[in-house]
């Protein structure tokens, strides 16, 4: 068994445990009113990105989301998070390091004692998701989780959506398709991206991810029989009507975003295998960007 399979069926339980711990870490989270930026590279910058919508739609503050390396220095926050499983990408070390001083600093990381952790002013660790393969899941979806307790979502719902994800059925077969395409609104919208990098990373295919209202302006223009096009969240369904007009296929769950995160994330490994590819090791990447 592929060491992703066994992280990504245990992700609802760690949904749990975050959601369980977030009392504690609350005061060094960004409080309420407090003007915050999140910060993260690829996965963890999705996450980043998700968060800060979620924020901003629960009239919590101002909240930017800014890949590491962008975060603008003409904009004033009171703290920064600072997402990084390994706690070695150089990206987010290097702004941190920048920020000593001046701003409030939390790094969310799954590993203790690394050079991010050191960086920031402050540290929510969460090594009980750190994970062996590459592609992240467990720890991006756990870290999502312990951020929307944090600003007051319940996850029964959520965790129980996870846990059919685990127990039944792909909705497809993805060796059908030529094209994956992911659709968001809202906080979604890094999720889509997120769920068309698990794809792209896992199983090298063709992925496209956009906000929902602007699939229409352009991409669709690709699409046909050969498409899958999924909803992560809600969506607006005259998108969807004319993303199947071009004889695409449609998925459109319902079902808590982080779970469809988890059938996406199973449904990479399945292309992966059926392409004959690892999983867990994709071609070209590491499980940390370490720049010289």
């Amino acid at each position: 068994m592929h060491a992703i399979t066994s992280e990504i069926a245990s992700q609802p339980a760690l949904w749990r445990k975050a959601a369980d711990m977030a009392p504690a870490v609350a005061g060094l989270l960004p409080a309420p009113g407090e003007p915050a930026a999140a910060i993260g590279c690829g996965t963890s910058h999705h996450i980043a990105r998700a968060y800060a919508a979620l924020r901003e739609e629960r009239a919590l503050g101002t909240t930017d989301a800014a890949i590491a390396s962008e975060l603008s220095p003409h904009r004033s926050y009171r703290r920064v998070v600072a997402i990084s499983r390994s706690g070695t990408t150089t990206e987010v070390l290097r702004t941190l390091e920048g920020l000593r001083g001046s701003i409030a600093t939390v790094a969310v990381t799954a590993v203790p004692g690394s050079p991010v952790a050191s960086s920031a002013g402050h540290t929510v660790v969460l090594d009980f998701a750190n994970e062996q393969s590459v592609v992240q899941t467990r720890f991006a979806t756990t870290t999502l989780a312990l951020l929307r307790a944090h600003i007051g979502d319940r996850l029964e719902a959520a965790i129980a959506d996870g846990e059919a994800a685990l127990a039944r059925a792909l909705p497809v077969q993805p060796s059908e398709f030529r094209q994956f395409v992911f659709l968001g609104q809202g906080w979604t919208v890094g999720l889509a991206d997120e769920a068309a990098l698990k794809l792209r990373e896992a199983a090298s295919a063709w992925t496209e991810a956009y906000p929902a209202m602007e699939y229409r302006h352009g991409p669709i223009s690709v699409a046909g029989p050969g498409t899958l096009v999924w909803a992560i969240g809600p969506v607006d369904p005259s998108v969807l009507a004319a993303a199947a007009d071009t004889g695409a296929t449609i998925v459109d769950e319902g079902t808590d975003p982080m779970a469809e995160l988890v059938l996406i994330q199973r449904m990479a490994v399945e292309l992966a295998e059926a392409h004959g590819l690892d999983p867990d090791r994709p071609k070209h990447l590491t499980r940390s960007v370490v720049l010289p």
